[in-house]
């Protein structure tokens, strides 16, 4: 039976991105097909390009400020009436339509009862974590732009292992980008490609050997 679980925070612990994201385009008029177009190059190119740094990876280590982000990425972006959003509080209307997912919560604190570590393991794009109650779920959490680490670099899985005192091959990891997955895996861990909250811990029952909550 595995020891621990990292796991990941938005489109995890949360309801999907695309779901607050649909939110935010409708609330602030955005170009959607636009915005997806620019996404996909920056996201891409910070999790599958080997082509050098980008403004996410700076991001989400931290070295670049949330509002210097909102001004590059409004000046990307279009509304439907074809002029760039207003930059701030770009990042907090994006992610503002996250909600939290109780099924995944509860079963953090089943696993935790059983004696299995656990580790948020997020890449933060300067956001706020709604942390109330995370002393009940967690042993150690790692954020990457309180660390200067980011997903899928290998220092932020071994930094996050040390947390929790365990090696990969004893550890399940679970996140919804399959790149953070690949890294994972090549460091011995055992790994969940989040879709939704039922598979998940369907998935996470049967490696850990336990019955867990599932609301």
């Amino acid at each position: 039976m595995a020891a621990g679980v990292l796991i990941d925070w938005g489109g995890v612990l949360t309801t999907s991105l695309s779901h607050s994201i649909a939110k935010w385009i409708e609330a602030d008029r955005i170009d959607g097909d636009h915005y997806r177009d620019v996404m996909r190059t920056l996201v891409d190119h910070a999790y599958r390009g080997d082509d050098g740094e980008s403004v996410v990876h700076a991001l989400e280590r931290g070295e670049l400020e949330g509002p210097a982000f909102e001004r590059e990425l409004a000046a990307m972006l279009l509304t439907v009436d074809g002029v760039p959003p207003v930059a701030e509080g770009l990042l907090d209307r994006m992610f503002a339509g996250f909600e939290r997912v109780d099924a995944m919560y509860d079963m953090l604190r089943d696993v935790r009862k059983n004696g299995v570590k656990t580790c948020l393991v997020s890449n933060s794009w300067s956001n706020e974590y709604p942390r109330d109650g995370w002393d009940e779920v967690f042993d150690a959490i790692v954020i990457s732009g309180e660390v200067g680490m980011r997903k899928p670099e290998p220092r932020i899985f071994h930094h996050a292992l040390g947390q929790v005192g365990l090696a990969g091959e004893e550890c399940v990891f679970i996140d919804d980008i399959e790149a953070n997955i690949v890294a994972a895996r090549a460091l011995g861990m055992t790994g969940i490609h989040h879709r939704d909250a039922g598979s998940t811990i369907t998935e996470l029952e049967s490696l850990l050997r336990l019955t867990l909550r599932r609301a």
